[in-house]
C-alpha cells in the first residue's frame, strides 16, 4: 500500500452533490469494523454508533450540540505532524468541524491543509479510518471524532494565518511522549497500521 501524491482540495463549489444519508450509513459499517485498541476506544465506538442512530444530521455542528469531527494522522518520513491547541494549550492531531455540504473525508483534508499549509493526501485506495474518540469540547459541545491517516510531504509546515503558529514535525516516539489519552490510541493505531502494511510516506511506488 503507498500514498498518492498531494492534490488541491476541491472547494465546495467544485464538489458532486453528496447523498448524506448514504454517506453516514457508510460511516457506520466503517466504525462498526474498526478494530478497536484500548477500552477508551472501545467505549467511544458505542457511543459513536449510538448517535449516529439518534442525530438526524451527524455531519452538521448548527444541528446538535453533539457531531461528528474528523482528524488526522499526518505522517511522512520524517515523523508525524501535530498542532498546540490555542486554547488547550496542548500538542494535538490536526483537524475539525464539517463544513456544510461536506463528508468527513473531504473535511479532513481541508482542516489538515489549513492547520498545517501542508499538501496532505489520503492513499490511493481511499480514506482510512484509523482510529474514533468521543469527548466533550467547548460550548458544551460533544465531538465524535474520526481519525483518519494522511500522508504529507517531506516539508515544513505553514499554516494559514489565523490558524496556531505552532506547528511541527515529531518523531514517533515524541509525539507518544506528548500525547493524551485520546491521541495516544489514534498514534498506536496509525503506527501499527503502516508497519503491518508496510505503508511507505515518499508518495512515490
Amino acid at each position: 500500500m503507498t500514498f498518492s501524491s498531494p492534490t488541491r482540495p476541491v472547494a465546495p463549489s467544485e464538489r458532486s452533490p453528496v447523498d448524506m444519508s448514504l454517506a453516514v450509513t457508510r460511516l457506520r459499517a466503517h466504525v462498526q469494523s474498526l478494530p478497536s485498541v484500548d477500552e477508551r476506544e472501545s467505549l467511544s465506538k458505542a457511543i459513536m454508533m449510538s448517535e449516529l442512530d439518534r442525530l438526524d444530521r451527524p455531519f452538521d455542528e448548527t444541528a446538535d450540540s453533539t457531531h461528528v469531527t474528523a482528524s488526522a494522522i499526518v505522517t511522512s518520513r520524517r515523523g508525524v505532524i501535530l498542532h498546540r491547541h490555542r486554547r488547550l494549550h496542548r500538542w494535538m492531531q490536526p483537524g475539525g468541524h464539517l463544513e456544510p455540504g461536506e463528508v468527513p473525508q473531504e473535511a479532513v483534508i481541508r482542516e489538515c491543509v489549513e492547520e498545517t499549509g501542508l499538501a496532505v493526501a489520503h492513499p490511493p485506495d481511499g480514506a482510512i479510518l484509523v482510529h474514533v474518540d468521543v469527548h466533550r469540547a467547548a460550548k458544551g459541545h460533544v465531538h465524535l471524532d474520526l481519525r483518519y491517516l494522511l500522508w504529507a510531504p517531506d516539508a515544513d509546515p505553514s499554516p494559514a494565518p489565523g490558524e496556531s503558529q505552532d506547528v511541527a514535525w515529531f518523531t514517533w516516539e515524541a509525539a507518544d511522549d506528548l500525547a493524551d489519552e485520546a491521541l495516544a490510541g489514534a498514534l498506536v493505531s496509525a503506527r501499527s497500521l503502516i508497519e503491518a502494511s508496510r505503508i511507505r510516506v515518499t508518495g512515490r511506488e
